[in-house]
């Protein structure tokens, strides 16, 4: 494993991809990220796999983004369980997004949009 002390450069990848770079016969470069480095690079990773969604709608980009939401919130602390909690008391609350509502501000008692 390398061990620079410059942090700069290099992305956050799966815990398997040195593994399948090693058994291509090539050899990785790698090294742990520190905890607060970790979470900016978790951020980041999670901004380049929404990304990749919106630029494919490819179903497993969304597979990632699920994998770096479990993985931000381990680093928060919450686990994959309390994140459903979560998401589903707030769909409770308020809804979820299926139906489609798309809000174009309020009007006032006597009809002037505000």
């Amino acid at each position: 494993m390398l061990d620079r002390t410059d942090k700069s450069g290099g992305k956050l990848v799966r815990d398997g991809i040195p593994q399948i770079i090693q058994s291509r016969g090539e050899v990785p470069e790698i090294r742990r990220a520190e905890p607060d480095e970790y979470h900016k690079l978790l951020r980041d990773k999670l901004q380049e796999e929404v990304d990749e969604f919106l630029a494919s709608e490819d179903p497993e980009e969304l597979a990632d983004i699920l994998e770096v939401v479990h993985t931000l919130g381990a680093d928060l602390g919450v686990d994959a369980a309390q994140l459903e909690e979560l998401r589903a008391g707030k769909a409770a609350k308020r809804g979820g997004f299926r139906d489609r509502i798309v809000w174009h501000g309020n009007r006032t008692a006597l009809g002037a949009a505000s």
